[in-house]
Formats: structure tokens, sequence, C-alpha cells
């Protein structure tokens, strides 16, 4: 069984017993999360399409941690006059692992 939600702006295929990355949520760690933005359901040869969800439906997961992401070096270069800029950025994510569809 598959399933494909969206959260956090982002769409993920998902299946039980998978351990996903996703933007943060606020949840209790060890805690309960429901996705209830579920766009696809798919058993075998029997598929649900949502336009653009599909109600009554819902995905269940457990919160495994929260957590930041390496870090990605963003550096801007002008060439020829001097321009240099180097920041960093970390990503906030939480981990979930599906439990239930």
């Amino acid at each position: 069984m598959i399933a494909i939600i969206e959260t956090g702006g982002k769409q993920y295929k998902i299946s039980p017993g998978q351990k996903i990355q996703i933007e943060r949520i606020e949840a209790a760690e060890n805690g309960r999360v429901i996705f209830d933005k579920v766009l696809l359901l798919a058993d075998g040869d029997k598929v649900e399409i949502g336009a653009p969800y599909l109600n009554g439906k819902s995905v269940e997961g457990k919160l495994i941690e929260q957590g930041r992401g390496e870090k990605k070096i963003v550096f801007r270069y002008h060439s020829k006059t001097r321009y240099r800029k180097k920041k960093g950025h970390r990503q906030n994510f939480s981990e979930v692992e599906i439990s239930k569809i």
C-alpha cells in the first residue's frame, strides 16, 4: 500500500514503516502525527485519486526526532568587482515514521 501526502508545501510518496524527513512540525517527541491531506491511495490494483484531497482518509505517523540538517553554503560572487558573500543555512526538519495508512 502506498500513499501520496502533502505537508510543508511538498508532496511525499510513502508506505507503512517508512521513515521520512519533512519540514518541521509542532508535535511532542514520540507523539502521534496525523496527515489529512492525502492526494492518492493505492492498494494493489485499487487506486483512489483526490480532487485535490481524499475526504475522510488520513495517514498516521509517529514523530521520532526534531533536528537540523547539514549546513549548506550560499556563496555569491561577481567577477572583476571584488564582490564575495558567504552565508550558511541549516534547515529544520522532523523525522516521522509512518505507522498506518
